[in-house]
C-alpha cells in the first residue's frame, strides 16, 4: 500500500462518510456542502445547488471555527460535507477539518459524480469560489 493509500485509509477511519441521498437530507437540516473541485470541473459538470464553492487552499482558514476568516455562522457544531470529483481529496480535506475542530465534518462517498449519477439536482457550474 502506498503512503497516500495509507493516509486516505487513516482519514476515512475518522469519518462517517455519507451518500448523496443523506447529503440532501443533511443539507435540508442546515448542513453546509463545500465543493472543493477545480473551476474547470465545476464549469463542465455543474454544481450542487446551495453548495459553497471553496478552493482547497482556503479551506483550513474558512473551516476553522476559531478563525476570524471562517465562513459566516460556522461553529464547531456545524455539519460540513466536503465534495470533490470522486470522493478521495474530500476525505483528506474532511479529516483535516476534524483536526480544526469540526467534529461533524465528513465527505460525500463517490463525490460530485455520485451525486450527479444519483439523479439529484445539478446547477450550472462556474460559481466564483469563496475567497
Amino acid at each position: 500500500m502506498s503512503s497516500i493509500d495509507e493516509r486516505l485509509a487513516q482519514a476515512r477511519s475518522r469519518l462517517i462518510r455519507i451518500d448523496p441521498q443523506d447529503a440532501v437530507a443533511l443539507q435540508a437540516d442546515g448542513a453546509v456542502i463545500v465543493d472543493i473541485r477545480p473551476h474547470a470541473n465545476r464549469l463542465d459538470e455543474g454544481e450542487i445547488p446551495g453548495s459553497v464553492v471553496m478552493e482547497r487552499i482556503h479551506l483550513d482558514w474558512r473551516l476553522d471555527p476559531t478563525s476570524e476568516h471562517r465562513l459566516p455562522g460556522l461553529t464547531a457544531e456545524t455539519q460540513v460535507i466536503i465534495v470533490c470529483n470522486e470522493g478521495y481529496a474530500s476525505s483528506l480535506a474532511a479529516a483535516d477539518a476534524h483536526g480544526l475542530g469540526l467534529a461533524h465534518a465528513t465527505d460525500l462517498v463517490g463525490g460530485f459524480r455520485a451525486w450527479k449519477a444519483s439523479g439529484l439536482p445539478v446547477a450550472p457550474g462556474g460559481s466564483p469560489a469563496v475567497p
